[in-house]
């Protein structure tokens, strides 16, 4: 399996050195993927971590010329569909992650747990407050949306989210169930961007296993 980078900044740079530990054959990355030689591409599993302006100018070009790709780019939720759409009349793999931190993926699992039994309770309000680094271009990040979905579909409830920017911040969410005699909150904070970088790096390898769109929470604990 060859691996390529479409995008070179922070997360690019983190996953680079996370393929490079790894041994894996590595093809290189760019800043613009669409002046790649489709052919140089076509053996290629492209990790994507650009901007969401890029990702949509992008995605058709990822979709006919890589033979999967990894979507770690948030701020495209309005055009899921067609993106997935092209995906899957291309015949190309992709898997897409608002979070590929595995920490933030059992968050999910346990989040929607939480959700659907103070749902079923009653009288509890959900809440999230996300937090960031000031250089994060989406507000509120892919995660809590992906949160704030998780909570409605298993509480009819959907969540108001708070976003911070500030500092460096790798990432910080909190989820809350405010109560009137109690209050329930979980938390999930991220040390560095190393853990975003290698969960997409093992999602990378799981594509040679699969067929279709996926999203990273759905396989991930497979068989589990």
């Amino acid at each position: 399996m060859k691996i390529f980078i479409s995008g070179y900044g922070r997360m690019g740079k983190m996953v680079e050195k996370i393929v490079l530990s790894k041994n894996l054959e590595y093809a290189g990355w760019s800043e613009n993927v669409t002046e790649e030689d489709p052919s140089r591409t076509k053996d290629c599993v492209c990790i994507d971590f650009t901007t969401p302006d890029a990702f949509r100018k992008n995605y058709k070009f990822l979709a006919e010329n890589f033979k999967a790709v990894v979507v770690g780019t948030t701020g495209w939720a309005d055009i899921r569909d067609e993106v997935i759409s092209y995906f899957e009349n291309c015949g190309t793999t992709m898997i897409w992650a608002s979070n590929f931190s595995i920490g933030v993926n059992v968050f999910f699992a346990v989040s929607a747990l939480l959700s659907k039994m103070l749902g079923e309770a009653g009288d509890y309000s959900p809440y999230i407050v996300e937090m960031h680094h000031c250089h994060k271009l989406d507000a509120p990040s892919g995660t809590a949306k992906s949160l704030a979905d998780i909570v409605e579909d298993q509480s009819g409830m959907r969540p108001d989210i708070q976003s911070v920017r500030c500092g460096e911040i790798p990432g910080i969410h909190t989820l809350g169930f405010e109560g009137f005699n109690d209050r329930i909150t979980m938390t999930h904070e991220a040390f560095s961007r190393e853990g975003f970088a290698a969960g997409a790096v093992a999602a990378a390898l799981k594509t040679d296993d699969l067929a279709g769109v996926h999203e990273f929470k759905d396989i991930i604990f497979k068989g589990l």
